[in-house]
């Protein structure tokens, strides 16, 4: 995997995160890195794109209320969030979490924070999948043989 889909892979299971988890686990690391804001917390909107059967062509689907951060750490690595919704501090600490994944804390940003977040969406995903499973419907169709 590239350093690029690694980050785009990191960057969007923080997205998708839930705000509370990421806090607490966040707060767990003890990681309070010096930092400057580049860009507050601000929320803003942004146009969500569709595709009818992911062929057709593209349209305006509705807009979605986005909330992004963009801090530099003191040693000069910059970190970028942006979340779904208004949360300003779910925001900042993935910005936060971003630019510390570029440099020497990875590993226990990883361990930390990144891999319970992982397990946690695994496990919603696969109680999503058993849940749906518990209600499919297998039709047969029964064929009468020739006289």
């Amino acid at each position: 995997m590239g350093e690029n889909s690694e980050r785009k892979a990191w960057m969007g299971l923080l997205a998708r995160a839930p705000a509370d988890d990421l806090d607490r686990l966040w707060r767990a690391t003890g990681l309070v890195p010096e930092h400057e804001r580049l860009r507050a917390p601000e929320v803003g909107a942004v146009m969500v794109r569709g595709r009818a059967g992911a062929e057709g062509a593209a349209f305006n689907l509705g807009e979605m209320v986005v909330t992004r951060c963009a801090v530099r750490l003191g040693d000069g690595r910059v970190g970028h969030g942006h979340v779904q919704g208004r949360g300003k501090a779910h925001a900042e600490q993935a910005a936060l979490i971003d630019a510390l994944m570029q440099g020497g804390e990875a590993v226990r940003v990883r361990e930390g924070v990144l891999d319970p977040l992982a397990r946690a969406e695994a496990a919603r995903r696969d109680e999503r999948a058993g849940k749906a499973a518990a209600t499919k419907v297998d039709f047969f169709t029964l064929v009468r043989g020739e006289d």
